[in-house]
């Protein structure tokens, strides 16, 4: 029995396939979701020849210190931004030293939410060295299906960025 519902564990092994067929090494960079899009992934046996790294950077200080977010996109933009999202991806690929590195940054609720960012507002991003993709989300639900959407939706967006059909 998993802790992932069957859309994410298939999107996760469809990107492990992916990466795998393509020789690449990916890495995570989680707020909202607290790290469950590397453990999707790492769901799957034999996931550790792509999975390299995830870090969990909840607060702004360790999305500076540990990613390279500019301490001016927070300011400016927030910490659940399509900028900042952008820059956590840069900044896990960089660091890591990988080809693809996946992002998330949102408000999962039941807290959080001001009049420009709902709860359930997500932010999302994949760098590669082909580029960059991001997506805006905003998802219904609780806590728990605010993360899963989350979840489901990070690795359909990394699926895309590897150029494989998901």
């Amino acid at each position: 029995m998993s802790l992932f519902p069957a859309d994410c564990l298939a999107a996760a092994a469809t990107l492990l396939d992916a990466c795998r067929a393509r020789g690449w090494r990916l890495a995570t960079a989680e707020s909202c979701t607290g790290g469950l899009v590397a453990a999707c992934l790492t769901e799957h046996a034999g996931a550790s020849h792509v999975v390299d790294r995830g870090w969990v950077t909840y607060a702004n200080e360790a999305k500076v210190a540990l990613l390279g977010v500019a301490p001016a996109t927070l300011a400016a933009e927030g910490a659940v931004s399509e900028a900042t999202a952008r820059e956590m991806a840069a900044g896990a690929r960089a660091r890591a030293g990988c080809d693809l590195a996946i992002a998330v940054t949102g408000i999962a609720g039941p807290g959080g939410a001001t009049a420009t960012k709902p709860v359930g507002l997500v932010h999302l991003a994949v760098a590669t060295d082909l580029g960059a993709l991001h997506e805006r989300h905003v998802f219904h639900g609780d806590r728990s299906a605010v993360r899963l959407a989350s979840v489901a939706a990070a690795l359909r967006l990394a699926i895309r960025a590897t150029g494989a059909a998901g």
